[in-house]
């Protein structure tokens, strides 16, 4: 008998082997048709691999993001197939599945490829997907490997890492190569592709190799979806953030002051303000406590942490002075120097929590390849907080956390998100510090706190960090990506580093329990992110400029200014266009700043003591008394002034 568990804690039992595609049929024929790959005892294969003893599993579709990962694993195969035919002196490498797509590294030698080649691979590979040829994985010796790809040292190069008797061939058609196996049932369900296109890439990633094409690609089960996807990609370029932050004058860089350190323009400082702003209130109200820390710090600090240990090579080179052996350190964490703000003085278990937050800027050195606009720079500012409490403090400050990050996301238009609880690898603990009774204490609190606040969860085992459990927040965007915003962690490690203590109620010292978080994680990655989710159109109580003022006339500014200072307060900001330009040109840039009311002011209204209105992307809404109007904005805005 063999015995299959299902995810939901089923069993399903059978006389002899059985597949992953005889359990589906066994359940339905409509699962089975839409059933694609399959989890063996959590390792991915093809729903035709016998299964001979009692095993987990897991059927996977489309809708699974190993699913994916099987049907572009299988479309990379289709590419390769076809690049050989129009190109058959090419040497092959690897081509992997990619989080959108697949990618396959070739070696065309004296050939080259470009665009113009691309429509007739996308035909190729659809003509020979319709032979609904089935993907045959089978072992190999180390001897026939090699064999095989003696011109291809690419190839051989990987074959010569690999065990004799762990070495598999995938045949599908009259295609075969190197492969550990994870395919769809058959090449029959890709009816969709595209070429993206085509880069150089250095073989293994390393410079000193030799330099390849990487050709990128996409495929569908439905031609539908493809539309859906190239249509979000050009939307995606619409919103990327690298444009509308030139666009809309809120960032920029200069190669004098350094790659990767972001130079914010009057509009983008309004904007991270009102962001800051923003959370200090809700955390005042929250009971945190506003500190700030230098930019730099001893060498030793880092070295007590842990962190010049960890980052040390993704650190600046240390900042050397005149005292001889005396090294400071462009902080790469503010948690160390919040440790030292807590040991400062010692505490009684009456005192806690202690909340202390801040708005501290990190600089790391990440490579210049990796760099991209506001979301991998050098030097960025955390929204960073670390919250000191009591083992029995740790469930309820966990789940405070939890409300204010919900109360952000909810502000800020994030409403599609999934809570990743990191935990440790069970079978691999000695990659981690600290007791097992910590670490059971400290994951418990996580998924209680989960739990408690009816959190949509994944559970990742092995992606906890090496001091502790956390959770992540993967929030979906307007056009469906997933990004990591916001962050919970459990730290029992710097606390006992830091040697860090509270007097209990006993008299004695105890250790506390630290928690970081960050709702946003830093403010250049969160705001180019809010550009690409709301494409530049910034809700009312953020946008930097929240009304501008358009005289008809040169003779009407001084009206406008009338109408401005009337308007203006605190919360509410506006401008004058007072160019000579047409009506119709100042209207058209404040559609293309994405300010969000224009007052248009002239004779009229200047007799009658009003104002005409538009809204940004809606146009005209009438006219209105100076007064109304404001009082429109202060009822717009009324939600960020009750926090």
């Amino acid at each position: 008998m063999v015995n299959i568990t299902l995810p939901d804690g089923s069993v399903r039992s059978y006389e002899h082997a059985v597949t992953a595609m005889d359990v589906a049929k066994d359940i339905s024929e409509g699962l089975a048709r839409n059933v694609i790959s399959a989890l063996v005892n959590e390792q991915q294969v093809e729903t035709s691999t016998p299964i001979t003893t009692d095993a987990t599993l897991t059927l996977l579709t489309w809708n699974d993001d190993l699913g994916k990962r099987a049907f572009w694993h299988s479309s990379a195969h289709l590419l390769a197939q076809a690049i050989l035919e129009f190109f058959p002196n090419a040497k092959l490498t690897i081509g992997p599945p990619i989080e959108n797509g697949f990618y396959y590294d070739v070696d065309f030698g004296k050939d080259s490829i470009s665009e113009k080649d691309f429509e007739k691979i996308e035909k190729k590979m659809l003509e020979n997907a319709k032979k609904k040829s089935t993907f045959n994985l089978y072992p190999v010796s180390k001897k026939e490997a090699l064999e095989v790809y003696k011109n291809n040292p690419f190839k051989t190069e990987l074959i010569e890492n690999l065990e004799d008797g762990t070495i598999t061939f995938c045949t599908h058609d009259d295609f075969t190569d190197l492969c550990r196996g994870g395919h769809i049932p058959n090449t029959s369900l890709v009816k969709a592709v595209k070429i993206l296109n085509a880069a150089g890439a250095y073989w293994r990633g390393d410079e000193h190799n030799p330099q390849l094409t990487r050709v990128y690609g996409i495929s569908f089960p439905k031609q539908k979806e493809l539309k859906e996807y190239l249509h979000n990609l050009e939307e995606a370029k619409k919103r990327d953030h690298r444009k509308l932050g030139k666009e809309l004058g809120i960032f920029t860089f200069s190669e004098k002051v350094g790659a990767g350190l972001p130079l914010w323009l009057p509009k983008g400082a309004a904007l991270r303000s009102k962001l800051e702003n923003f959370l200090k209130r809700a955390q005042q109200k929250a009971g945190y406590e506003m500190v700030i820390t230098p930019h730099i710090g001893h060498k030793d600090l880092y070295v007590t942490s842990g962190h010049y240990e960890k980052y040390g090579e993704d650190s600046f080179q240390p900042i050397k002075t005149p005292n001889e052996g005396e090294e400071f350190l462009l902080k790469p964490m503010n948690c160390p120097h919040h440790c030292e703000i807590f040991k400062s003085q010692q505490w009684s278990y009456r005192d806690l929590p202690k909340r202390f937050a801040e708005f501290g800027t990190v600089y790391r050195y990440e490579q210049s390849g990796e760099l991209h606009g506001l979301t991998r720079v050098r030097g960025f500012t955390q929204d960073d907080a670390h919250l000191f409490c009591t083992p029995n403090q740790l469930l309820d400050e966990f789940k405070k956390v939890i409300d204010l990050v919900l109360y952000v996301f909810g502000n800020l238009g994030f409403e599609n998100f999934t809570a990743q609880i990191s935990l440790r690898d069970p079978n691999d603990k000695e990659k981690y510090i600290g007791t097992d009774e910590n670490w059971e204490k400290a994951e418990s609190a996580i998924i209680e706190a989960a739990k408690d606040k009816n959190l949509q969860t994944v559970v990742e085992y092995g992606e906890a960090a090496f001091y502790g459990p956390k959770l992540d927040f993967m929030v979906k965007d307007a056009l469906g990506r997933s990004w990591q915003l916001g962050t919970i962690q459990v730290d029992y490690n710097l606390p006992e580093r830091f040697d860090l203590t509270y007097i209990g109620s006993d008299g004695e010292k105890h250790r506390p329990v630290m928690i970081h978080r960050a709702p946003f994680g830093s403010m250049e990655r969160f705001i180019a992110i809010l550009l690409e989710h709301t494409a530049g159109n910034l809700p009312l109580w953020l946008s930097p400029e929240q009304f501008i003022i358009l005289p008809i006339s040169d003779k009407y500014v001084d009206y406008s200014k009338k109408v401005l200072n009337s308007i203006e307060n605190s919360d509410i900001s506006g401008v004058i266009d007072e160019r000579s330009e047409k009506t119709g040109r100042k209207i058209r840039d404040a559609e293309m700043s994405k300010i969000p009311y224009m007052l248009i002011v002239g004779e009229k209204e200047e007799e009658s003591g009003m104002v005409s209105v538009r809204k940004h992307g809606e146009g005209d809404l009438g006219t209105f008394t100076i007064q109304d109007f404001k009082q429109m904005l202060e009822k717009e805005l009324e939600f960020n002034q009750n926090i």
